[in-house]
Formats: C-alpha cells, sequence, structure tokens
C-alpha cells in the first residue's frame, strides 16, 4: 500500500449473506481498531437497483442484527462514510464502465476483489474487470469457495482466472485458516521445544477433526444438493485443517514456505481407492428429528431438495499420511448437518503410559490430549492426569486451559477480520495456493466415484445426533472413540 495513495474493497455479491454476516462486520471492526488506513474505501457491486444512499442504508440495518452488541451508530455512521455502490450484472460486461467511474484513476490506488458470489460467475468477473482495464499488477482478487465441483471444472476456473491475474495476485480464501486457534496451533508446534519432539507417530495414537453444524441446510438447498458435504467442507475445510496438524516445519513463516509444507502432506496422503472406501468412509444424511429442542424436517423434507436425493449431509472418513512422521498414525475427519452440538475441533490424541504405578493398568487412564477448538468459542486445552485431593493416591482427569486473551492489547481478531487484513497487506499464508487445491481434489474425486459406483445411498442419521452409528465403527476398528464419546 506504501506505493499507492489508498486501497479499494470490491465486493462483489454485495447485497448477500457473506457480505452482509462476515464481511462487512468486519470492515467494521478493524475500522473501529484503527487497522483500516484512511483511504481505504469500501465499494458492494450487484445486481440490485440500489444508490449508495440506499445500500449504506441496508447494511446498516442487516450488519446490526450481526454485530448485535458491538454496534455503535456513532462509530457505524463514521465507517459507512467508506460505503459505496455500484448496480450492475456480472455477466454483463457494460456496466463495468461504472464501476471504472466509481473507481476513478486504479493505477493510484490498489485493489482487492472480493467475489463473495457463484463459482460460475469468477471467470466472467475477472474478464469483465481485466476488459474494463480495472486490472493492475497491485490488483487482487480473493475467491471463495467452493472452487468448481472436481478437479476438472476446478482447473478450468483457475486457468480463466488465472489468465487476468497473477497466482500471487490469487487468494482462494478458507476462512478456519484465518481463526485464532489455528494460528496458535502453528505457534505451539513450531514456538515451542516441548511439544515438538512429541508430534509425532512414537507419541500421537490418533488425530481427529471435526466441524459439526447444528442447522441443516437453511436456504442453501438448491447449491447444496448438487455438492455435499464431502465437496462442501472435506475437501478444503478440513484437508487444510489435517495440513496444519501435520506438515513439517516450514524453513520460515513466509507464504511459498508453509504452502510448500502443506503441499508435502496432501502428496503423502494415502488414497483411497474403490475397495477402500466401503472401509474407510462413512457417508449419512439426516433424518428427521430435534435440534435444539425443537423438531426439525429430515434433508428430504427440506425446501428445495430434489425427491429421494443421495447427497451426502454428513461425512467421516480415515486419512493416512504416508510419511515417516505419521506412518501408522490414522487422522481421523469427520463434518455433518444437524448435529449434536455447533463444533469445530483438533483433538491430538498422545498414547497411553507404557507401564502404570498406579493399581490401574495403563487402558484405564485417560491418554493425554490436546484439543484445539475453532468454535463456538476458541480454545486450546491439554488434557491431563493428576492425583485427586485426599489421603490416597488415586488420579482424576484435569485439563491446563491454555488462556490467550490474558495479557493482550486489544480484542482478538476475527477470522474474517484477519485474513481481510492479510489480503490488504498482500501476505498469502493463510490462502491455498492453487497445486495444494489441485493435490485435494485428486485425493477427494476417488471417494467420489466409490460412492457413485455403488449405488448405495447414504446411511441414515438422526438429527441432534452425532451422525450414523457406522462412524463410531469406523474408529471402533483401530480400538479408538471419537472424543465426545470417551
Amino acid at each position: 500500500m506504501s506505493q499507492h495513495t489508498g486501497q479499494d474493497v470490491v465486493l462483489f455479491g454485495g447485497t448477500g449473506d457473506l457480505v452482509m454476516r462476515k464481511l462487512l462486520p468486519a470492515l467494521y471492526h478493524l475500522h473501529c481498531s484503527d487497522m483500516l488506513g484512511a483511504e481505504v474505501s469500501i465499494i458492494g457491486v450487484a445486481r440490485e437497483a440500489l444508490d449508495t444512499a440506499g445500500y449504506r442504508t441496508l447494511a446498516a440495518e442487516q450488519c446490526e442484527r450481526f454485530l448485535k452488541g458491538h454496534f455503535d451508530a456513532a462509530s457505524w455512521a463514521a465507517f459507512a462514510a467508506r460505503i459505496h455502490y455500484v448496480a450492475l450484472d456480472a455477466r454483463d460486461a457494460a456496466g463495468f464502465a461504472t464501476l471504472r467511474e466509481r473507481l476513478g484513476d486504479v493505477a493510484s490506488r490498489s485493489q482487492v476483489y472480493y467475489l463473495s458470489t457463484a463459482p460460475a460467475l469468477f471467470t466472467a468477473i475477472c474478464r469483465h474487470l481485466h476488459e474494463a482495464g480495472l486490472v493492475t499488477a497491485a490488483s487482487r482478487v480473493v475467491l471463495e469457495k467452493p472452487l468448481g465441483q472436481d478437479l476438472a471444472s476446478s482447473r478450468e476456473i483457475n486457468d480463466e482466472v488465472g489468465r487476468y491475474f497473477g497466482e500471487q495476485q490469487i487468494y482462494r480464501i478458507d476462512h478456519y485458516l484465518g481463526k485464532e486457534s489455528v494460528q496458535n496451533l502453528l505457534a505451539l508446534r513450531f514456538g515451542n521445544a516441548l511439544f515438538e519432539p512429541l508430534w509425532r507417530r512414537e507419541w500421537v495414537s490418533d488425530v481427529q477433526i471435526t466441524v459439526a453444524e447444528q442447522i441443516g441446510v437453511e436456504s442453501r438447498a438448491e447449491f447444496y444438493d448438487k455438492t455435499g458435504a464431502l465437496r462442501d467442507m472435506v475437501q478444503n475445510h478440513l484437508l487444510q485443517l489435517l495440513c496444519i496438524v501435520a506438515m513439517e516445519p516450514p524453513a520460515s513463516i513466509d507464504a511459498d514456505a508453509v504452502r510448500d509444507e502443506k503441499l508435502k502432506i496432501l502428496r503423502a496422503l494415502r488414497p483411497i481407492s474403490e475397495d477402500d472406501a466401503p472401509l474407510r468412509t462413512v457417508r449419512g444424511q439426516y433424518r428427521a428429528g430435534a435440534s435444539g429442542g425443537q423438531p426439525v424436517p429430515g434433508y428430504l423434507e427440506e425446501p428445495g431438495v430434489a425427491a429421494g436425493s443421495r447427497t451426502e449431509t454428513f461425512v467421516a472418513l480415515q486419512a493416512n499420511i504416508d510419511t515417516w512422521r505419521w506412518a501408522g498414525v490414522p487422522f481421523y475427519l469427520r463434518t455433518g448437518k444437524r448435529m449434536q452440538e455447533r463444533l469445530a475441533e483438533i483433538v491430538i490424541n498422545f498414547r497411553a503410559v507404557p507401564h502404570s504405578i498406579f493399581g490401574k493398568p495403563p487402558a484405564a487412564l485417560q491418554n493425554n490430549r490436546l484439543v484445539i477448538t475453532m468454535q463456538p468459542d476458541e480454545s486450546v486445552k491439554l488434557h491431563l492426569q493428576a492425583k485427586r485431593p485426599g489421603d490416597q493416591m488415586l488420579l482424576n482427569p484435569v485439563s491446563l486451559d491454555l488462556d490467550f486473551t490474558e495479557g493482550a492489547q486489544s480484542r482478538r481478531l476475527e477470522a474474517y477480520e484477519r485474513l481481510l487484513m492479510d489480503v490488504m497487506r498482500g501476505n498469502l499464508t493463510l490462502f491455498v495456493r492453487r497445486d495444494e487445491q489441485e493435490a485435494a481434489w485428486k485425493w477427494v474425486e476417488p471417494i467420489m466415484s466409490s460412492w457413485s459406483k455403488s449405488g448405495e445411498p447414504p446411511k441414515p442419521y438422526t438429527a441432534g445426533t452425532w451422525g450414523p452409528a457406522a462412524s463410531t465403527a469406523l474408529l471402533g476398528r483401530e480400538g479408538f472413540h471419537w472424543h465426545q464419546e470417551i
């Protein structure tokens, strides 16, 4: 930004849910924290026939709901002065002349183009931006997932976007990588001598990564029914988290050094063949049950879902990493809708003590485990055994809660706040490189093919539970249990 007089953040899909729920509130928090430069402007772009005043009113109404107690009228008024609006159809090149007029001299400023739209519009938007002279060497484009339905469609989108933006200008966003707890996982692993010697097959028995939602498909049925949980969550979010846990220490914290190590993990994942898929994967679909004490319909009863749909709303699978560090250590990934709790966590289970001196076999003692929670609240806890108060040597499980807020000089940045700041600063570390994305698709595609060829429907599970019984059996065959079932 030092070479330019200011910066424009252009939000395509400017009236959509992501912009109102996450992006504008994140920018508002950055504004209130004095982290947005004085010369940063925000331009909402959408088809709705609004002017700037109308868009500011809409944004205030919508964002107040999501900001809740953090909304301050005076602060919002100052923030809203940064906001402008351009009405255009992303498919129509003519409208981009209006955007060019709004942006003015793009050579004197840098631009962030955030594509919060359907992926089908990505290539048209990038082409029209280029044709309108709105892409410079300082421009950046942010791509929301999902990027394609498979490897071929992903490559097609990347090829087309890559015609107008260089790889160093493309920010493929995964908001889980922006969470404070994930950042602290990197700090714990590579900033402390304590953990690194234990972070390997000799001391770790298994790793579990869970991203569970209580909600159903809500208003996304048309999109979700064509996508499913494997494409929507596993191919990106869960595999990225796996990479952070499993990667080797990078040479530095520089973007490509980190992403090089993540790529090595993706390439070391043992393929799941069609013969392996029935044993190493579970797919499910929720049926009617209860959530939050209220009855909820099954997936097939949701508005917009095709009759007899076999789209999975739940996935559990076992991943194996064929490296010296992780040989023999199973990584269990799980995600689903209409589950018992809203939860995102990483659990590192350590091996049992080799010999117990306390009159109990090692198996009777609860193993040490490190639990990194990303939602609903961010925390890191180390679970240990300690003596129970009293005159007998009896052990109880206890936990060390690593409090990262104590002594902090400012509030924690939310995931989108951090990632937006990284885009504006040109820091690619927390964004997915093209070769990472393609390696993830290569690993996931055989699973999709196996499910398609098998002809078997997803296993039903009752809304408000932890998924099909088969997911418990997936771990049970190796003598393990999900963290919630201990």
